[in-house]
């Protein structure tokens, strides 16, 4: 009782096909395969970017020597 036959499914595409017309249902599938597709790329370059190590930043002290413009500012 609480499963569907083969007849039900098949009356449900028909109305389907009907409301919708067989050029939009494709479009729309299209549409679902194109995203599901995005979806796994997205998740390719998150494990990607989780493998590599993060950039380490090393302090700079007082001492260090000026940039390149800091020497042309100088020279002005």
């Amino acid at each position: 009782m609480g499963s569907l036959s083969i007849w039900h499914w098949l009356i449900v595409l028909v109305i389907v096909l009907v409301l919708f017309g067989r050029g939009r249902v494709s479009e729309i599938m299209g549409d679902f395969g194109k995203g599901v597709k995005s979806f796994k790329e997205g998740m390719n370059e998150e494990e990607r970017k989780s493998s590599t190590p993060p950039a380490q930043i090393s302090s700079q002290s007082g001492n260090a020597s000026p940039t390149a413009s800091e020497q042309k500012n100088e020279q002005v």
